[in-house]
């Protein structure tokens, strides 16, 4: 079976044709999220059409997604209009085939839970750390998706109750202000304005001053993992986001987790994401699979 697959992001669109199992074609083009939805849905109509012949779409795309319609519940204001976008529909009387939609942090655990880091573990949590803090829960080799289809949103766990403003700011106070890759960004900034992205700030982890910030972001995600890993019992835990490239943060993340939670959990496994950014288009393609 032949299916079309694509990530829609705030950034890019990645794209690539999935067959026998393999992700081929892959490309990657600007959003243009500013433009609004409408524009970003004429866009990723005109990337499908690159890919002729495919008999499904899979797409996996930013925001909070109705699964069962295929339309976009939620999304923020980096993308206009994106609320309420009706994609299944939009894509399926454009291209005439079956079309799966998921939100793309559940696409990736579930592209994890069948290609990749996953493989062999039925029930397991995954997290990506990036702009935020996405995540998504895997039971059974399936995405729990609760009772609107918008489960998984760890990045809202309130984790410094002191800093909460809800009115202001929703996510005030929560894990992603302090363990996404951007809040680490933020951090280091504070003290040396010239680190500006996480290359830099790796390649001068040798400072003391960047080494303490770097472990005091590290503490922050296991402090989420922690609580997490005591609520899910998980047999393993899957870390995504470019930042977890780095072998001294998946290191220590592992090391200071299983010293902070309870004996009788620490026979779960914390392993990085296998995939990297295609772990949404390999989901969304085994969702596109799944199509009764």
């Amino acid at each position: 079976m032949r299916i079309a697959v694509l990530d829609i992001g705030g950034t890019s669109i990645k794209s690539g044709m999935f067959e026998d199992g393999e992700l081929r074609d892959i490309r990657e083009q600007e959003t243009k999220a500013a433009e609004g939805a409408a524009s970003v849905m004429e866009r990723a109509k005109g990337i499908l059409r690159q890919y002729p012949g495919a008999e499904r779409i899979g797409i996996s795309t930013a925001g909070q997604v109705d699964f069962e319609k295929g339309l976009i519940r939620y999304a923020n204001s980096n993308m206009p209009g994106y609320t309420g976008t009706q994609v299944r529909s939009i894509m399926e009387e454009e291209f005439k085939v079956p079309v799966a939609v998921e939100n793309d942090v559940n696409a990736a655990g579930l592209g994890e839970a069948h290609f990749g880091a996953g493989r062999g573990a039925d029930d397991f949590i995954c997290l990506t750390y990036g702009t935020g803090v996405g995540g998504a829960i895997i039971l059974n080799g399936q995405v729990y998706r609760g009772s609107t289809g918008s489960a998984g949103e760890m990045g809202a766990m309130i984790m410094h109750p002191r800093e909460r403003r809800a009115k202001e700011d929703m996510y005030s106070g929560c894990y992603e202000k302090y363990a996404s890759a951007t809040a680490l960004v933020n951090r280091v900034r504070a003290v040396d304005d010239s680190l500006d992205n996480g290359r830099k700030i790796f390649d001068a982890l040798h400072r003391e001053y960047v080494k303490a910030e770097v472990d005091g972001w590290i503490m922050e995600i296991v402090s989420g993992l922690v609580s997490l890993i005591h609520i899910f019992n998980p047999s393993c835990v899957v870390l995504g986001g470019g930042v977890m490239s780095q072998s001294y943060v998946v290191e220590q993340v592992n090391k200071l987790t299983r010293e902070n939670i309870m004996e009788s959990y620490r026979h779960v496994k914390i392993l990085k994401a296998a995939l990297g950014n295609q772990a949404g288009m390999f989901g969304a393609a085994r969702l596109a699979m799944d199509i009764k």
